[in-house]
């Protein structure tokens, strides 16, 4: 039978290829706009028919009708890492949370640790050869096909066909449905002051022939703002965005001077705009991998020079971060955080920055603090820390002692807290 009688074959509409999903199922979705729209307002449609299914995924961008409070017992959402569509419910208890350092779910998952029964992707048009690319969420995805019963994909001409370890073959797929909306796209965030002067610390740090490792957010932009004046970048992180694509439009990035896989920028998943995905169809210079591959700090550590730039919200005098929860109450996840400060720790000459504003709530209270508020979720260690950046200066804490480590950061802190935070570090017995 030829590819394209086997796609007819398995073409569908969405409410058939749902009915796939059987009682008790774990249904795994990719990270970001991978999601399929058209499969998962299906499963909202028909949720009451099912019980005890679990939808489990990495940044969820919309909130589907199964994001419902009335319904967890028919099909319940378990976040790998919360967004906005599902932080609310985690914090109201009613949306469950998986703990996991993002380049382990491959491993867990091919260990049955966590189920995969059903997978549901976006998938690029068919090729010649019978294969779809993944290229808006490798991630954890292509280790769920390989353990799945049923692999359901949305196909739409406005995913981009990327290389790398992204593909499925249509005789590995049970059902499709077609669309043909516009992907989701996500803007950048936004910069101002604060941001820039961090970003500003942080380029002036960032080596010609460095390769980077690029987080999402503000400041994470701001930095890559102020690069595109450097030479022979390379790039090997996690997400894909239009920060990385100015980049290459401005001639900073080369991939020349790569340790590992010279040549090719390397990501998992992709968060951008249209002209983003667009510029990743076909482009012999990206590959998209599944992230044990991108993420696992032996492989990434391997570039020499490898720079990543991640975000927190509270860091405490001895360099413990809090970067995925306000106190108990959760906000997204480990994420690749952990993965590329250990990867840039293993790197020859890498640097891990953890880029955070002094200040929060219009300068009312300090993100750097003696400890960290009572159930905070510690996401990168005291053990693996090393540069911490603020508008007012960087802390490099590697190495350093508790007391030495108290007074770096106190020194970049908001001057309004720097006594308090000197009083309490004294009471602590640090200083």
């Amino acid at each position: 039978m030829s590819f394209q009688s086997l796609y007819s074959q398995k073409r569908c509409s969405a409410a058939d290829a749902i009915a796939q999903v059987r009682n008790g199922d774990r249904i795994i979705v990719p990270t970001g706009v991978g999601e399929p729209p058209a499969l998962l307002t299906a499963l909202s449609e028909h949720r009451r028919s099912f019980r005890d299914v679990t939808v489990s995924q990495i940044l969820a961008m919309r909130k589907y009708g199964y994001i419902d409070p009335e319904t967890v017992e028919n099909v319940r959402h378990v976040a790998f890492f919360y967004g906005g569509a599902t932080r609310a419910g985690g914090g109201d208890g009613w949306v469950d949370f998986t703990p996991n350092y993002f380049s382990e779910i491959p491993d867990m998952i091919a260990r049955e640790q966590i189920g995969a029964q059903v997978v549901v992707s976006m998938a690029s048009p068919m090729d010649a050869h019978g294969y779809f690319s993944l290229s808006l969420g490798a991630d954890y995805t292509m280790a769920a096909i390989a353990k799945a019963r049923a692999v359901l994909l949305e196909v739409n001409p406005n995913v981009p066909f990327a290389f790398g370890n992204c593909h499925i073959h249509i005789s590995q797929v049970t059902a499709l449905v077609e669309s043909s909306d516009p992907v989701l796209e996500v803007g950048l965030p936004k910069i101002g002051p604060v941001q820039e002067a961090i970003g500003k610390y942080v380029a002036d740090m960032i080596d010609d022939g460095s390769t980077l490792q690029i987080g999402y957010g503000g400041i994470p932009d701001a930095v890559v703002m102020q690069l595109t004046s450097k030479h022979d970048l390379g790039v090997h992180t996690e997400m894909i965005g239009d920060g990385i694509m100015t980049l290459v439009e401005a001639g900073a990035v080369t991939n020349r001077r790569k340790n590992y896989l010279p040549g090719k920028m390397v990501a998992t998943f992709a968060l951008g705009s249209k002209k983003l995905y667009s510029f990743m169809d076909r482009n012999p210079g990206l590959e998209i991998h599944p992230v044990n591959y991108t993420n696992d700090p032996y492989l990434a550590g391997k570039n020499d020079k490898l720079c990543a730039i991640n975000a927190t919200l509270q860091i405490d005098l001895l360099g413990q971060c809090g970067s995925e929860s306000l106190g108990p109450r959760p906000y997204s996840g480990t994420g690749g955080q952990s993965d590329f400060v250990r990867a840039a720790n293993r790197s020859h000459g890498g640097k891990a920055f953890i880029v955070v504003p002094s200040t929060a709530k219009d300068d009312t209270i300090s993100r750097i603090v003696p400890t960290l508020t009572p159930g905070t979720h510690v996401s990168t260690s005291k053990n693996d820390i090393n540069y911490v950046v603020t508008e007012y200066g960087v802390a490099q804490l590697r190495g350093k002692s508790a007391r030495q480590r108290a007074l770096e950061l106190i020194s970049i802190a908001h001057p309004k807290f720097r006594e308090e935070l000197k009083d309490n570090a004294v009471k602590a017995g640090v200083l």
